[in-house]
């Protein structure tokens, strides 16, 4: 069984598009990608009882970090993008077939959400992520910078005098600061400074580096330590191939392939309606080659106009029914 064409997924404009080459995506996968179709045996879900959305399983994310998830692909330059953990904990493996697609899906969604990348200066604050060479965050956002071809656009590790020097200096071109939330902390606390002409993003995630807060108060900190209005944030994983984008507030939007869900933390099978929260699911047609169908460790709750916000991660030890592993051991 072939695929769709992964041109179609990225060119998707309807609703009726999306379900059409969704169903197509999960029957290919169902066939051709050796974890996930145990995965469904072991809930005895035949692929012919699957006619819509709300019937398709979602493999949870924890698989990654012990099950190698892919499909056969005969041509494709392969790369694997690793998460980073926690202390003790195991990373999560992606195994990326067709690295092509993932550089048409985080360029496409780059270009819908802010225009061309040729059009900023992109400066990246992301420590934790450039000391490995397997994370999927700096693969993109170094190719974003590439694509910028703005002299002044780069990486900042630890040189944050000269992050500083170069934000302080009037620039024609639009400034994307990009940056994990430890590092823009540790950036206000040597000095409040005031953007000018200037998309601040947090990617989220302290890695260990500082104590967690809120998103409210982690919000309020770096729009007074920088002088913004706003800040936005980035929703992506090492198991996922595209991102959703939110320009304030938390609140985030897909890219027309990607599309979430919010699960019961009762009975992972089913979905909550709009504005309760759950788990987050994930559909992410860009995954063509491993699996597009991710049930997430994240907490969140969607909007009527399919706009999502994340609550924070669970706690599977506080919550009933909820471990979806059970299925695999």
């Amino acid at each position: 069984m072939n695929p769709p064409e992964h041109r179609d997924i990225f060119q998707i404009t309807s609703e009726k598009e999306f379900n059409e080459i969704c169903l197509k995506v999960f029957r290919y996968q169902a066939h051709q990608n050796q974890v996930y179709a145990e995965y469904l045996s072991h809930l005895r879900c035949s692929i012919n009882s699957v006619k819509a959305l709300e019937d398709i399983p979602f493999l949870p994310i924890e698989l990654f970090k012990t099950r190698e998830i892919f499909c056969k692909k005969p041509s494709g330059t392969e790369v694997i993008f690793s998460s980073s953990g926690t202390t003790g904990s195991t990373a999560s493996k992606h195994i990326v077939k067709a690295v092509e697609i993932y550089k048409e899906s985080f360029l496409s969604a780059f270009e819908l959400f802010y225009g061309k990348p040729q059009n900023f200066r992109i400066l990246a604050l992301l420590p934790s992520y450039l000391e490995r060479s397997d994370s999927s965050l700096v693969y993109m956002v170094d190719n974003l910078i590439k694509k910028s071809r703005h002299p002044e656009s780069g990486f900042f590790l630890d040189n944050l005098d000269e992050l500083r020097r170069i934000l302080s200096k009037k620039s024609p071109a639009k400034t994307l600061l990009i940056g994990v939330s430890f590092a823009l902390l540790d950036f206000i606390e040597k000095g409040r400074i005031n953007l000018e002409n200037t998309i601040v993003m947090e990617t989220g995630g302290m890695k260990g580096r500082r104590e967690e807060i809120t998103r409210t108060e982690l919000h309020k900190a770096l729009t007074d330590g920088l002088g913004v209005h706003s800040i936005h944030s980035e929703y992506g994983m090492t198991e996922l191939l595209s991102q959703a984008y939110s320009n304030g507030d938390g609140i985030f939007l897909t890219p027309p392939w990607m599309k979430v869900f919010i699960r019961d933390p009762n009975d992972p099978m089913t979905f909550v309606s709009d504005k309760k929260s759950g788990g987050i699911n994930v559909i992410d047609l860009a995954n063509l080659y491993s699996c597009s169908f991710i049930a997430t460790s994240d907490l969140g709750k969607k909007h009527p106009d399919e706009a999502f916000e994340v609550l924070g991660r669970f706690d599977y030890s506080d919550i009933r029914g909820c471990n979806l592993m059970v299925a695999m051991d």
